[in-house]
């Protein structure tokens, strides 16, 4: 059977790589529309979408990268080689962020790709005899619900409120291993949500970006999206049932929120394959294979400019500091915001500023593409 390569796949990722620096590059934390926030803890906004899409088309990727690979020491040290290079830049971008290296957080966005990368590409070498032809259909799908099962059972290790931010085992682990001044401080408490064993619920994600890959390149375009919209469905109607007991829960990475995330995305890839493989409405697909050229480094590089401009760029400006002398300084971020405030709102001109990120780093990504530069991470 002839194998079908999805454009909507190549576009969608440009799509999540454009919608990750629009969320992480407000012009102000104070000033962000609510749906592009993360859940204060339970819950899901459309932020929420972000991360897992990223993680999937990290397994849509793998699938053709893998396509022809089978488990052998060659390939076991390609990917081992990879996940390392990963979480060392990520920890490099960490350090750009907190240079002191006794607070340094060690987890992280790139540690956390890096880690799901490694595991998920290591069971598909490992299984690769069992997750082939018409069998992948069922099995690939039944070990990620195994994977997400023994997840809820490790939690349960928790104690009474195994999904509390002060309960959850996932702190627990980390706080234990990591350290408190290593984590994540933004909940009111030491939590990581790029936690290790969170990292469970996070590699379903990737094995279900490798099983759509792999079911889409059997179908042709109608047959796909139709497939798209059926399975979609079918994992939004589990995440609701599983709620109750499994809340949806981005920072713990819970069963039910992998299943929210995935069934919003095929929802999304189905309206893509849709518009760019039935319709072929190229000005829509075209603009969005440029941005998902090059996407680990275009992050990375979206990491580096923020801190040159919230870091490095700063300086003394006059005015009254906390003390009383004149203490304050200004960064570069603060003076392009404060320059877009001075003809916007504040919630109006920080999406402006994030909007101007997403172009600026999709004209980057334009001029590698059109010279051909495809830089591998």
């Amino acid at each position: 059977m002839t194998t079908t390569r999805f454009v909507a796949l190549d576009a969608l990722r440009g799509l999540i790589l454009a919608l990750m620096i629009l969320v992480n590059t407000p012009g102000s934390w104070s000033a962000v529309y609510s749906p592009l926030l993360h859940a204060d803890w339970h819950g899901f906004t459309f932020a929420d979408l972000v991360f897992p899409g990223f993680l999937f088309v990290v397994g849509a990727a793998m699938f053709f990268a893998l396509k022809t690979q089978a488990w052998s020491a060659a390939s076991v040290k390609k990917v081992l080689r990879r996940t390392l290079l990963m979480f060392v830049l990520g920890l490099g971008l960490n350090f750009l962020w907190t240079p002191d290296l006794s607070q340094m957080r060690l987890m992280g966005v790139l540690q956390r790709i890096a880690l799901c990368y490694g595991l998920a590409a290591l069971l598909v070498l490992a299984l690769k005899p069992w997750f082939t032809g018409a069998k992948q259909q069922y099995l690939m799908p039944l070990f990620g619900a195994l994977l997400l099962a023994f997840y809820w059972l490790l939690l349960q290790l928790g104690g009474p409120a195994p999904y509390s931010l002060e309960g959850n085992i996932v702190g627990v682990i980390d706080r234990a291993l990591l350290g408190e001044h290593r984590l994540y401080q933004g909940f009111g408490m030491p939590f990581d949500p790029e936690g290790l064993l969170s990292t469970l619920g996070a590699v379903v994600n990737v094995l279900l970006g490798y099983w759509v890959a792999g079911e889409l390149s059997q179908r042709q375009p109608k047959a796909g999206m139709l497939w798209l919209l059926a399975v979609g469905a079918l994992m939004l109607l589990l995440s609701q049932l599983l709620a109750p007991i499994w809340p949806v829960n981005k920072a713990l990475w819970t069963g039910s929120y992998v299943l929210q995330s995935t069934g919003l995305l095929l929802g999304l890839l189905a309206l893509m394959v849709w518009l760019v493989d039935i319709r072929n409405f190229a000005f829509i697909a075209e603009p969005l294979r440029v941005y998902g050229s090059n996407p680990l480094f275009i992050y990375i590089l979206s990491w580096c400019w923020t801190v040159l401009l919230s870091k490095v760029l700063v300086w003394q400006v006059a005015g009254v500091g906390s003390t009383g002398g004149t203490e304050n300084t200004m960064s570069a971020y603060q003076w392009l915001y404060q320059l877009l405030q001075s003809g916007l709102a504040d919630k109006p001109a920080s999406l402006l500023f994030a909007l101007l990120h997403v172009g600026l780093f999709w004209f980057i990504s334009y001029v590698l593409y059109r010279r051909q530069i495809f830089i591998k991470i």
